[in-house]
C-alpha cells in the first residue's frame, strides 16, 4: 500500500530541477563534522537522477565540503506548506572530483551565477565592507554534491490523520513501512 505515496514521492523530487518554482528546490541540508556540532545551511538542489541521487553545487571551500569529508552521512529536508508534505532524506554524500565533469557542468552555468564560485576568499570569511568582494580574474571553486539517499521518511499532514511512512534503501530496492505520525 506504500506504492501509492512512493510513486507521489519520486514524482515530486525528479520533477523538482525542472520547476523553477518547485517546492522542494531549495533543501535545508544537515552535515556533523569532527566538532561534532549539527551544521544546518540551504541548498539549491539542481538534479534528480532516475535512482533519487540529489546533486547540488557549492564553493569547494564552503565548510559543508569539510564536514563532508570528515563525515559524508548528511541529511537533507524538504517541505511543501501547500499540501503540508515533509520528506526527510538521509544519505550518503560524495563530492564530485571528475574535472572534466566539472568543466561540463561548469559550462551551463549561467555567468552571473558562476560569479558566486570565484570570490578570492572562502564562503564565512570576515570582511570589512560587502561591496570589496574580490572576485578572481580566472578560474573558480565551483564543486557539485551528490548525494545517495539510503532512507527517506514522508510526512503529509492532514486531516482526520496524518500519514507517515519509512521508505529504505535495501540491495538497490526501496520497501516502505507505515510509522505512528
Amino acid at each position: 500500500m506504500t506504492e501509492i505515496f512512493w510513486a507521489e514521492l519520486k514524482e515530486k523530487l525528479q520533477s523538482m530541477p525542472t520547476e523553477k518554482d518547485h517546492p522542494f528546490r531549495y533543501a535545508t541540508l544537515g552535515t556533523v563534522g569532527l566538532e561534532t556540532m549539527p551544521r544546518l545551511r540551504t541548498i539549491v538542489i539542481r538534479e534528480v537522477s532516475k535512482d533519487l541521487t540529489l546533486t547540488f553545487y557549492t564553493d569547494k571551500r564552503s565548510k559543508k565540503i569539510m564536514h563532508i569529508k570528515e563525515n559524508n552521512r548528511v541529511s537533507l529536508l524538504f517541505y511543501d506548506h501547500k499540501n503540508l508534505l515533509q520528506l526527510k532524506v538521509e544519505g550518503i554524500a560524495n563530492i564530485v572530483s571528475d574535472e572534466a565533469l566539472l568543466r561540463e557542468y561548469w559550462k551551463n552555468i549561467h555567468p552571473k551565477s558562476q560569479k558566486d564560485y570565484t570570490t578570492r576568499s572562502a564562503p564565512g570569511s570576515d570582511i570589512s565592507n560587502p561591496d570589496n568582494v574580490e572576485y578572481l580574474q580566472e578560474g573558480n571553486h565551483f564543486c557539485m554534491v551528490r548525494v545517495v539517499p539510503y532512507k527517506i521518511e514522508y510526512l503529509k499532514l492532514k486531516r482526520p490523520n496524518h500519514l507517515r511512512i519509512s521508505f529504505s534503501r535495501e540491495e538497490g530496492d526501496w520497501y516502505g513501512e507505515f510509522l505512528v505520525p
